[in-house]
């Protein structure tokens, strides 16, 4: 069920060329996702309306889901659902508020530098939807929106065969305080909340997984509008297990990210063969009895891999090159080994620290970068919805202690005006002296 891959005593360049590489978004993902943009650029809403019918199979009447029902749909949920709902936005709030430290300001020679903090003011979540919902995405791109003070937070998700969107999601969205609901899904609600349409008013930052369709579309409005997290696409692992690990908890853990659908990664490292076989023995008894077993063996066969290396460094080396979604140290002591970790959306260490638990109520966001994006991007963060500003507020002093070195400076650069800026005051103050 695994490609089998030795890369025992390969190192570098060599390491990194023996490892398969996912593939490019292919031209036909481009021009679908291209047509299908321009279409809603121009359209708007009848566009949406068209393609979720002909995408979704759902005639709508109209996109917006009333507040009513958000409300309704939090009352209507279980008590447990409920209640896992309420910790894990709690969680999820006390972390983002937790990074969110004060930058104090900075004096020195004569200048005060403030650091200015602001929200983006509309923030648009897409969460996905068709071969299962997910309220915890909607908490997870809510929630830290709303801690970093975002004013407007709208969420689109594709609706089911009957037009709705299920309570679960619905519920999410009241607890989080969004404020819109679109029921609109794939490429075309990015392009929406990229462009706006009559129904859907155009936002400042885009965020939320998706399949390859939905990443390449984020792709694609890029620099329209901000999309943090660079490439969260398919679903993607890299478990690491000893030759102590429990084979059922590395091959459970293989399918918790598998079981979102194809184009993902499930990896197993490991430097034991023996372990390899018991994890894929266990593995196939997993596939043999989940009900998403089409959804596990397409991802396993496209994207599934046990990789036998030196030791435990080694196995560090390799989740490196593929720089995943989800690492998973799946043996006590793992912690010494964070030092190395450079490329990795989020890490487990120990076999008490299954992924799902990061999926759900440990409180760091589960919007990962993927595709080996993590060599560059971080996870979704209260600070990806806020703006960065600094205010220079300088006394005369400073035109003494710091003005002759922007002279030089811009007489270097060949810009008189700049230099001529300080030259004035410095002037001004020896007038006055």
């Amino acid at each position: 069920m695994l490609t089998r891959i030795d890369v025992r005593g390969l190192r570098g360049r060599a390491l990194a060329e023996a490892l398969p590489r996912p593939d490019e978004p292919g031209r036909a993902e481009r021009d679908a996702v291209a047509a299908i943009v321009d279409q809603v650029r121009r359209e708007g809403d009848r566009a949406l309306l068209a393609l979720t019918a002909e995408l979704d199979g759902v005639a709508l009447e109209r996109l917006s889901v009333p507040d009513s029902e958000l409300h309704d749909a939090l009352a209507r949920i279980s008590e447990d659902l409920r209640q896992a709902l309420l910790v894990a936005h709690r969680n999820i709030a006390a972390y983002h508020a937790h990074e969110m430290a004060a930058v104090p300001d900075l004096v020195a020679h004569g200048v005060r530098v403030r650091h200015l903090v602001r929200p983006v003011e509309r923030v648009g979540c897409y969460a996905p939807g068709g071969r299962a919902r997910y309220p915890s995405t909607v908490l997870m791109c809510a929630v830290p929106a709303r801690v970093a003070g975002v004013e407007q937070v709208v969420l689109c998700v594709p609706p089911d065969r009957e037009g709705r969107v299920d309570d679960a999601t619905l519920a999410a969205a009241a607890l989080a305080g969004v404020d819109e609901v679109y029921a609109v899904g794939g490429a075309q609600a990015i392009a929406a909340l990229a462009y706006g349409t009559e129904s859907v008013r155009r936002v400042d930052v885009v965020v939320g997984p998706g399949n390859r369709y939905v990443a390449e579309a984020k792709r694609q409005v890029a620099g329209l509008v901000g999309v943090p997290s660079a490439f969260a696409g398919p679903s993607e692992v890299v478990v690491v297990a000893s030759p102590d690990t429990p084979a059922e908890f590395a091959a459970i853990d293989l399918a918790v990210q598998a079981e979102h659908g194809p184009d993902g990664l499930a990896w197993l490292v490991t430097w034991s063969e023996r372990k390899a076989d018991e994890v894929e023995a266990a593995l196939e008894l997993v596939v043999a009895e989940s009900p998403r077993r089409d959804d596990l063996v397409s991802t396993f066969r496209s994207g599934g891999y046990a990789c036998i290396v030196d030791g435990a460094e080694h196995a560090v080396a390799v989740s490196n090159v593929v720089a995943p979604e989800h690492l998973e140290l799946l043996f006590d002591g793992s912690e010494a080994l964070l030092e190395g970790v450079r490329s990795a959306g989020a890490v487990f260490c120990g076999p008490w620290s299954p992924a799902s638990l990061g999926d759900y109520v440990a409180g760091p966001n589960h919007v990962l970068p993927t595709n080996r994006t993590a060599r560059f991007a971080s996870a979704l963060r209260a600070d990806d919805f806020r703006r960065h500003l600094h205010a220079v507020s300088a006394q005369p002093a400073a035109m003494e202690t710091l003005g002759p070195a922007v002279e030089t400076l811009a007489a270097t650069e060949g810009l008189p005006a700049h230099a001529a800026s300080i030259a004035l005051r410095r002037s001004a103050i020896g007038a006055s002296a």
